[in-house]
């Protein structure tokens, strides 16, 4: 181990609350769905039973339709807000209304391929099996209704991209007016210029509370819901970890599964071609409302790779990704784009998970040298400014929270791939 790994570990173990892992103290003090999937890959370098306590933990609180939800609020803290009383979700132990990216998949797989007790991991991963199994089915059943393929978010906060140049111009349906009086936490924790304006967070909130408005009936929310963006980085994060959960149940004799999962990704990766843009050289978002493309090239656009995309489209999005031309690897928006913002959130800064898995894929695909720049700039960017949420992509800037868990874990498994 070298000071690098100690350090991530440290922050790992730190961050952990024996069954679930919270983001960083203080700014996130509960469990996250996507954090944990990616938590977990960097757990399993060192604790490869916990590894698969932590996702055990978040599909326990699946709810009866098959969502996984994207905050379990295990313990009380009023530094968080919307807590449990604005979603009031009505589960057991609460949780949001709304779900996030489903990289649970592919996480079970990665931890499945490099398990040292394979007793035990064929064990953990069988029960985890059908419980991901229905999660994918409840997506094209509720988010792809006429199915096309591909499924829509509803909420900003569901693709893990919050305030993303991408939803602008969707997100101006959304009203402002009714939303009930609220006191932000976030910006008492983080730098305001670099957290969401007022204004989207009052969007958020409306979309919230007109969800709750209608019982939280998840069969009813796409219809419902003003806001429907179909975003490749989403859809290639769901069908990559479609492929992966029917490798695995074709390797654990679960025919239906398999065949089931096999079906999405195949359908999916074929409807996703429908939102390349030769021009940007990246897939774009689909406004499912209007029907057109969303002229933003952000990372999402560019994290499809994580599926199995034509190795052609991989070497485009190498292409683009070399000509974004920042210090670091990968601004999450294009930087010459006049409303790229450096330092705020998801507007341009660099994201290590998103990198991560953007290197995943293209390796994958062939592209070895651009995976290789990601890796490298990635631990450079740690070595220079520290285990940051996200950084700014030209001077490395720390952002956001500090000791952040799945920065961390990205490092473990960045540092596993130099090797």
């Amino acid at each position: 181990m070298n000071a690098l790994s100690d350090n991530a570990i440290e922050i790992l173990r730190e961050n952990d609350r024996g069954t679930y892992t919270v983001p960083t103290k203080g700014l996130y003090p509960f469990q996250w769905n996507w954090d944990s999937c990616l938590t977990a890959l960097g757990q399993r370098h060192f604790d490869e039973a916990r590894a698969w306590t932590e996702i055990e933990t978040l599909m326990a609180h699946q709810w009866p339709c098959g969502m996984v939800p994207h905050i379990v609020f295990h313990k009380p803290d009023d530094g968080y807000f919307p807590g449990p009383d604005v979603w009031a979700t009505g589960r057991p132990v609460p949780t949001s209304g709304i779900t996030q990216p489903a990289v649970a998949g592919f996480a079970l797989r990665r931890l499945f391929d490099l398990a040292k007790d394979r007793t035990a991991a064929e064990t953990r991963v069988r029960a985890l099996l059908p419980k991901v199994a229905a999660w994918h089915r409840w997506f094209f059943a509720t988010r792809d209704p006429a199915g096309e393929g591909l499924v829509a978010i509803v909420h900003p906060w569901e693709s893990g991209r919050d305030n993303s140049i991408d939803w602008d111009e969707a997100f101006d349906r959304v009203p402002t007016e009714g939303v009930s009086p609220y006191t932000r936490r976030d910006t008492q924790h983080a730098n305001p210029a670099h957290r969401p304006t007022k204004e989207q967070y009052d969007r958020y909130l409306w979309l919230v509370e007109h969800f709750r408005s209608l019982n939280w009936e998840t069969s009813r929310l796409h219809d419902a819901s003003p806001f429907r963006v179909v975003d490749p980085g989403f859809n290639g994060i769901l069908l990559r970890a479609c492929a992966d959960l029917a490798d695995l149940a074709d390797h654990l004799g679960e025919v239906e599964i398999a065949a089931e999962n096999r079906h999405f990704a195949d359908r999916g990766l074929a409807a996703l071609e429908g939102l390349w843009s030769d021009k940007d050289g990246q897939y774009l978002c689909k406004d499912r409302v209007t029907g057109t493309l969303v002229q933003s090239q952000s990372i999402g656009g560019l994290l499809a790779a994580f599926a199995a995309i034509p190795q052609d489209r991989a070497a485009r999005i190498a292409q683009t990704i070399d000509s974004h031309a920042t210090r670091f690897r990968v601004a999450s928006h294009l930087p010459s784009d006049p409303r790229f913002d450096a330092k705020r959130y998801w507007r341009g800064p660099v994201w290590l998970v998103v990198n991560y898995m953007v290197a995943d894929g293209l390796a994958r695909a062939g592209q070895a040298d651009a995976a290789d720049a990601i890796t490298a700039s990635s631990l450079d960017l740690i070595r220079e400014s520290g285990f940051a949420e996200y950084y700014d992509p030209n001077t490395g800037e720390p952002l956001g929270g500090g000791r952040f868990t799945w920065t961390a874990a990205m490092v473990l498994e960045f540092l596993s791939m130099e090797r």
